[in-house]
């Protein structure tokens, strides 16, 4: 695996940025929103939630994504018995000093993969609070700062699926993007049986040609390009309002908060410098909007016995919100 050299400007950050969805692609088929949503999460420090049912290649993206990339990255399997310091890491006996010392856990990695995280209960799903939030793990009174980039990538299964515990509102905050996989069509899924029957194998991804073709140095250089991006007081108006929209829907118990608006902005500016521009559009923040705020939110009582979606809420309070021009 070839390590490319780092970027000297934003646009080749951005170049070489923009290749790993290429090279994604060469193992998953279709799910580009997916890729893209990861992409933004890397340039704005933020942590990624991927949902879908079993077999629609979420955990095979994130092992992709991570070939692409010449970062370190570890895996956990969540189950109903795994133990917060399974991940954070915890104090163990040296026997050659007879002294404690610190045992780094998975959680100690550039890409940490955490695969079903809903089918652990909550006391181990808020282990990675303090890192998503903060870099950094405290143990034993000690606080220990994570290697920089830093990102969560969790799958979890529908909510409705035998055996998952729902995340709560504050571990739920703690992503920047919710990414919703969808089954593929008939023509991306002919292609999934196509390859498989040449050969495929998702255990081994060295095999489908996926190579790395950015590393931390771009991510470092994509950060700084996104700080650059401007947002006019017009747009950054239209941020609000949508939030604040969404605060005002009548079947919503929970809107967007002031943290919501601001982590709209923040992919918005990132979907804006991987497309190339260095100022904000309102259609970058609609573009952004969904993967960033419904997750968010939360449905009185009676509108979940209803069955309304809360995406469609979101739509409606869009919709709602007058365009700048």
């Amino acid at each position: 695996m070839t390590t490319p050299t780092g970027p000297t400007t934003s646009g080749e950050a951005r170049e070489r940025l923009s290749a790993v969805r290429a090279e994604v692609a060469k193992a998953v088929v279709g799910q580009d929103a997916a890729v893209s949503g990861l992409l933004v999460a890397l340039l704005c420090g933020g942590h990624v939630l991927m949902e879908g049912v079993p077999g629609v290649a979420k955990t095979l993206l994130v092992r992709s994504l991570a070939a692409s990339l010449s970062v370190q990255t570890r895996r956990v399997q969540f189950t109903p018995d795994l133990m917060p310091g399974d991940i954070t890491g915890s104090m163990v006996i040296d026997s050659s000093r007879g002294e404690l010392t610190f045992r780094e856990g998975p959680v100690f990695t550039h890409l940490l993969l955490a695969d079903e995280i809903n089918r652990t209960p909550p006391k181990t799903q808020s282990a990675l609070l303090e890192a998503m939030e903060e870099g950094q793990v405290s143990v034993d009174g000690v606080s220990r700062p994570l290697p920089r980039p830093f990102l969560v990538a969790a799958t979890q299964n529908p909510v409705e699926y035998e055996g998952t515990y729902p995340l709560p509102e504050a571990q739920l905050d703690r992503f920047l993007l919710k990414v919703v996989l969808p089954v593929p069509d008939r023509t991306q899924e002919l292609e999934i049986v196509t390859r498989h029957a040449a050969g495929f194998d998702p255990q081994d991804i060295a095999t489908s040609g996926v190579t790395a073709v950015a590393g931390a140095d771009d991510i470092a250089a994509g950060r700084s390009g996104v700080g650059a991006v401007q947002v006019s007081p017009e747009v950054a108006g239209y941020v609000v309002d949508v939030a604040r929209a969404t605060r005002q829907a009548p079947s919503l118990g929970l809107g967007a908060s002031p943290r919501g608006a601001v982590a709209l902005m923040r992919t918005a500016r990132a979907w804006a410098w991987l497309s190339g521009r260095d100022f904000v559009t309102p259609d970058d923040v609609k573009a952004l909007a969904q993967a960033t705020l419904a997750h968010r939110l939360s449905l009185r009582p009676e509108a979940e016995l209803e069955g309304v979606d809360v995406g469609a809420v979101l739509s409606s309070a869009l919709g709602s919100v007058p365009v700048p021009r």
